[in-house]
């Protein structure tokens, strides 16, 4: 799908704030600081996808199931990110 330049300065502009948030977090920031403690350098990279759909009240639009295989270390990072992720059943 082709996104007008408006969205994809609303995109950038989340990606940001994303990335801001993360730069401010006091507990990313000592997480960090007790990996130096611990003797260790780190690289922190971070990927993030956005995906973009326009909203139709005429159109019922049908999703895939889709499935996110997250480890302990995943799900302790969000955590500390204050993201929750919800399983469903």
């Amino acid at each position: 799908m082709d996104i007008n330049d408006e969205a994809k300065e609303i995109v950038q502009e989340l990606g940001t704030a994303i990335n801001s948030a993360v730069e401010k977090s006091t507990e990313v920031a000592e997480a960090i600081e007790r990996l130096r403690e611990a003797g260790y350098d780190m690289e922190l990279t971070l990927r993030l996808e956005i995906a973009l759909r326009l909203n139709s009240l005429d159109e019922e639009i049908e999703s895939e199931d889709a499935s996110l295989e997250l480890t302990d270390e995943d799900m302790r990072t969000l955590r500390r990110m204050k993201i929750r992720i919800e399983e469903e059943e």
